[in-house]
C-alpha cells in the first residue's frame, strides 16, 4: 500500500485568496471542506498539492512558499500525486475518500501567480470531490485505494 501524510490542511473563506494553515478540517460528502471557499456542488470541491512540488518551487524560484500559498487546501508529504489520473481515489485519516475529477487548470492571472510570479495548480494541482466525509488533522495518513 502507497501512504503518505497531510502535511497541511488550508482554507480561505472566498475564493481568489491565499489560504491559511489549519491543525484539522472537516471535509464534507460532496461539498469539499467546511468553511472553505472553494467548497460547493461542483468537480473541484478539494485541490491537493505534493509538499515536495512546494519545496522544489522554494528552491527553483529562491521562494518561502509554504502550506496555503499556492491556493491549495492539502498540501501531501511522501506521496508521488504525479502517478494519480483522473478517478483515482485518495483516503485521508480513516474516513475521508477523495475522487481525482481534474489534474491541473487553466493557468490565468491569479493572486498565487502575482504573489510568487509562479503558480503550481496549473501544472501540479489535483482537484478533487468528496465522495466520503470525514475529520482529518495534521499528520493523518493519506493513502491511495
Amino acid at each position: 500500500m502507497i501512504k503518505g501524510i497531510i502535511y497541511a490542511i488550508s482554507v480561505s473563506p472566498e475564493r481568489g485568496q491565499l489560504k491559511k494553515e489549519v491543525s484539522e478540517a472537516n471535509i464534507i460528502e460532496d461539498y469539499g471542506i467546511e468553511k472553505d471557499g472553494h467548497a460547493g456542488k461542483w468537480g473541484r470541491q478539494v485541490t491537493c498539492l505534493n509538499w515536495e512540488s512546494v519545496q522544489m518551487a522554494n528552491k527553483e524560484h529562491k521562494l518561502n512558499a509554504g502550506p496555503g500559498d499556492f491556493a491549495e487546501n492539502i498540501l501531501i508529504a511522501g506521496l508521488d500525486l504525479s502517478r494519480l489520473t483522473v478517478g483515482s481515489k485518495i483516503r485521508l485519516a480513516i474516513d475521508a475518500v477523495l475522487q481525482v475529477t481534474q489534474i491541473g487548470k487553466e493557468d490565468h492571472p491569479s493572486i498565487v501567480s502575482k504573489t510568487f510570479g509562479v503558480s503550481l495548480l496549473p501544472s501540479k494541482g489535483l482537484f478533487c470531490k468528496v465522495i466520503k466525509g470525514g475529520k482529518i488533522k495534521k499528520g493523518d495518513s493519506v493513502e491511495l485505494i
